[in-house]
Parts: structure tokens; C-alpha cells; sequence
């Protein structure tokens, strides 16, 4: 067979992620499509779960870590009246109770409870780590896992729709949040239990309306050569619509390209996403109160006249 011959490739992917890989899989998968030297995902997002996952490539991993911590929407279902072992319908039931007729106050008051900042517990089968190591592995292998509570924050927990035993939800909500755990805690505030039965990731900040590509979808492109892959790989810059922005001259962008702090006035302090004239982004940067640009993280990308060369 003849291996792959990885080029760099810099920018990002808004993957539909299917049913049945983990997040890993895909950006494997879909890093040999486009034959990217480096990537990442911002994420992960379980085999059972599906919708937008956005990948990173090149110089745009190194904004992975804000987009892990940015806001997110999903549509999940939940069944009620089952607790399993992973708090979804991969794991063991170890606990069944009936579930009552509930009414709309009842359910209105479970979903309130769950809305705002709350504290909440990970499913044991995550990939958090303890001792350098995922729970899952260390749950997997029988010990008894403890995962440690901490505070989330929910934005908005809507009901769907509803048949005697299931729920579907919308869910909009900030980094580390589990929807397993949701789906558990409002089992539990119903008296019944409940477990998630399936999970659509619907966008993920600043992607709110994302056009997402299927892996199909990047096969097909693949097939027609490396202008249309590239035709479905966004520029660095649009994972950085959520920050203010910062227009540099050509001398400024030089220095702060070479890690130079420079001076600049009339300006608010705080964080900024810097660009060269030609639109580049060049820096993640702090502006202090004195008006020193600190450089937080730099970019290394060409020129925009070479990118598209």
C-alpha cells in the first residue's frame, strides 16, 4: 500500500459527525482524506452521539482549546423509567421504576432545576482523567471511579415533544457540560430515572448556522482531487469571529509575527485576535491597560496571495 503523503494544511472542518465513531476516529478519518500533517478535534463528542463536530488542522489547533470552551447547542432524547451503567443506552440497566403520568407543571419544574449554573456529576464512562488516566479505563477495568461534582452552566433546557416514556429536548449550554448527566439528574428529579437514547450536536460558537460536511460528502471531494477537499476547509480566521478584532499595518503585523510587543492607543484593553493588512489572522493577543500588546499565541501562516496560489 502506499502511504499517504501528508501536506500542511491550515483551517478548519465543520464535521457531521456520524453515528457510531468517536470523535478520534473521525478527525483520523477525515485528516487521511485531506492528507493534513497535524489536527485535532474541539471536543469530543461519544460514538453514540452525532451532529457538528468542528476539526482543526495546521495552525488553526491552536485555537482548539477556545472553541472546546465555547458555548454549544444539542437536541437529545431521553428515555425515562431505566438507569444504566453509562448513563446511556450502551451501558447495562441496573435500575428499572415505573414511570408515573407526568404533567406539564411537573415536568416544567424538573427541566427549571436544571437551568442556570448548576453543579452536576460526570458519568463515570467519560473521558475525564484521573491520575493521568480516563475514567472510562479505570471504570472498565471495575474500580469504583468517583467522578468529582463541578459547577456547569445550562443557558436554556427546552422540552420538545414527549410520548409516555421519552422526552426530547433542546439543550444550549457552556463548556464541560455532560448531557448524560442532565439526562440522569432529570430521571431523578421525576422519580423515575432516565438514561439518553440519542445526542445531535446542532453548533458549537461562533458556528451557530454550520454547513456541515459529511464524511461522504469529503470522500466524493477527495475523489475530484485537492481543490475541491480544500474548497470544504474554512480559513483560520473564521474560528475567530467571536473575537474582537484587531487591524494591524504591515509594520505591526511584521513585529507581532516576529513576537514583538508593540505599543498601540486609543484602544480598550483586553483579549484581541490580531490580523495583517491582507486579512490573515497573525496573533491571539492582550492589550493592557498601558497599551502594550502582549502576544498570547502566534500564528505561522503564509500570506494569503500564497495560500491561494
Amino acid at each position: 500500500m502506499r502511504r499517504s503523503r501528508f501536506r500542511d494544511l491550515h483551517g478548519l472542518l465543520l464535521l457531521d459527525k456520524p453515528l457510531g465513531l468517536s470523535s478520534n476516529q473521525a478527525l483520523q478519518k477525515a485528516r487521511h482524506l485531506l492528507r493534513a500533517e497535524k489536527g485535532g478535534h474541539t471536543g469530543a463528542l461519544d460514538p453514540l452521539a452525532t451532529g457538528l463536530l468542528p476539526l482543526c488542522f495546521g495552525e488553526a489547533t491552536k485555537i482548539a482549546g477556545s472553541l472546546l470552551g465555547s458555548r454549544k447547542a444539542y437536541r437529545a432524547e431521553l428515555r425515562l423509567g431505566a438507569t444504566t451503567t453509562t448513563a446511556d443506552l450502551e451501558g447495562e440497566v441496573v435500575l428499572e421504576r415505573p414511570v408515573l403520568p407526568l404533567d406539564e407543571a411537573v415536568l416544567e419544574a424538573a427541566l427549571a432545576g436544571l437551568r442556570g449554573r448548576i453543579v452536576q456529576v460526570p458519568p463515570v464512562y467519560s473521558a475525564l482523567k484521573q491520575g493521568g488516566e480516563p475514567l472510562y479505563v479505570k471504570a472498565r477495568r471495575g474500580e469504583d471511579v468517583q467522578a468529582p461534582p463541578r459547577e456547569v452552566e445550562v443557558f436554556r433546557l427546552e422540552l420538545l415533544s414527549r410520548t409516555a416514556d421519552t422526552l426530547r429536548l433542546e439543550v444550549e449550554c457552556g463548556s464541560g457540560t455532560y448531557i448524560r448527566s442532565l439526562a440522569v439528574d432529570l430521571g431523578e428529579a421525576l422519580g423515575c430515572g432516565a438514561h439518553l437514547t440519542a445526542l445531535h450536536r446542532l453548533w458549537v460558537e461562533p458556528f451557530r448556522i454550520p454547513a456541515m460536511i459529511t464524511l461522504a460528502e469529503l470522500e466524493a471531494a477527495a475523489a475530484q482531487g485537492e481543490a475541491a477537499m480544500d474548497a470544504l476547509v474554512l480559513p483560520v480566521a473564521a474560528g475567530l469571529a467571536g473575537w474582537p478584532a484587531l487591524a494591524l499595518d504591515e509594520e505591526q503585523s511584521v513585529a507581532v509575527t516576529k513576537g514583538q510587543r508593540i505599543q498601540l492607543a486609543g484602544l480598550a484593553p483586553g483579549a484581541y485576535a490580531a490580523f495583517a493588512p491582507d486579512g490573515r489572522p497573525v496573533a491571539l493577543c492582550e492589550l493592557d491597560r498601558d497599551g502594550l500588546l502582549r502576544i498570547q499565541r502566534g500564528f505561522n501562516l503564509p500570506p494569503l496571495a500564497a495560500q491561494k496560489a
